[in-house]
Formats: structure tokens, sequence, C-alpha cells
């Protein structure tokens, strides 16, 4: 008798050359449009993140603009209103979480609003299948056609099959030379290898304002709701 036992496949864990270093903050409001003056501000109290290729700046949001889908209408004159449980993070290779950790105890200055840097603990990337991206680069003269089907290039050039790919709303970033202009962009349906692959390496530029990075979301129904709305 020939008798083999099916193997059970261990469920796949992200590595951790890549995390998220997520810092507690004490900071009451900061402006609603703050992706240039946070760079700034890190990039002065960490200089080597502007070498790191794979670093990434998360913008800060709070209850304002709830899964990041909607924002208020008037981002230059609104403030962000920050609850005690608003978090930082950065988006780091492992070899960059001790450096990172020097920007604990430091206070930022953000368009003149103090944010004061606490604690930080590591995060490791999500497997989650659906994922969104706040801002991804995109042009202001490109159709929402074109974005998307470049996005889908990208994709498939990361060897990602693209399953489910839905295009948000667009929003402009003040940049360091000029308006950045973006659009959101929902994923779903990814394999969890693609889904860590997808956060490792973000779509197009801009990770150190925030553009092309993505997180874990609950799912892509309640976003497509909102759009037929």
């Amino acid at each position: 008798m020939f008798w083999e036992e099916q193997k059970t496949e261990k469920p796949f864990q992200a590595p951790d050359d890549i995390v998220d270093l997520v810092y507690k903050i004490n900071c009451k409001c900061l402006p609603l449009e703050h992706a240039k003056s946070l760079s700034m501000a890190i990039h002065k109290a960490l200089p080597w993140i502007a070498d790191e290729e794979k670093a990434g700046i998360h913008l800060i949001h709070g209850a304002e603009s709830g899964n990041g889908w909607m924002r208020p209408e008037d981002p230059t004159n609104e403030l962000l209103h920050l609850s005690r449980r608003t978090r930082m993070t950065l988006r780091l290779p492992k070899d960059r979480l001790q450096d990172a950790g020097e920007l604990s105890g430091q206070k930022l200055n953000i368009d003149d609003y103090e944010l004061e840097v606490g604690d930080s603990t590591v995060k490791m990337l999500s497997t989650q299948s659906t994922l969104f991206s706040r801002y991804v680069v995109s042009m202001d003269t490109e159709s929402e056609d074109d974005f998307l089907r470049r996005v889908h290039s990208e994709l498939q050039n990361m060897d990602i099959r693209v399953n489910k790919l839905l295009c948000g709303k667009t929003h402009i970033l003040q940049g360091h030379y000029g308006d950045i202009f973006t659009r959101s962009v929902m994923l779903a349906e990814l394999k969890p290898q693609e889904s860590v692959r997808v956060q490792q390496h973000g779509i197009g530029e801009g990770r150190k304002m925030g553009c092309g990075l993505f997180i874990p979301h609950k799912g892509i129904a309640p976003v497509k709701g909102a759009e037929d709305d």
C-alpha cells in the first residue's frame, strides 16, 4: 500500500524587509493640505531619507478624511483635527528602523503647527486582498481610462494579475515644484504575495509626498457604493 498524507501549506507571512514604522504623535491639528510641509520636516529631521528609494511618508489623516475616499471640499482653508489615536507612519526598509527611531522625541514644524513625535512601533505589511491608495500621481491631461491602463501596466510589470482595479476621486497636492495631480486607487482580489508586493513597490512617483503608497482596506463594496451614489 502507498499512503502519502496531504501536506498542509502554511499561510503566507509578509516578509520584514519593508515595514511601516508607526509613531504616536501629540498634535491637536494640522493643515488639511500638509504633504509638502510634512515631507520637508521629515527630510530635515532624517536627511538620509532623501536617498532611500524604498522609503515612503504616509500623510496624516483624521476623522475628516473617513476612509480616505471622501475629503472636505476646501483643503486650503480647513484644518485636520487630530485625536490621541492619530498616528504618523513611515514606510521603511528594516535596516533603517534604528535610524528612524531618532525621530521620537523631536518636534516638527508643519506650517507653524507643532507636531511632537512619540514612541514608535513596527507594523508588518498586510496580506489583505484589498488595498487602497489615496494618492497616485497622474497627469491633469490624462483621462481616467488612460490612467487606469497605465496603472494596470505597472502592476503587470510587477507580475501581478489585476482582477479588480477601481479609480476614485482626483486630488491636487501642493508639491515642491508645483501642483501634483493625483487619483485614488483601489485594488481587490489580490493574492497575499501580490498584496505585499504592491505595498513594497508602490505605484508611480512621489512616495515621500504620500503618493503611490497602498494600505489595506476592508473591501471594495463600500467604496463602489459611494461612487455610484
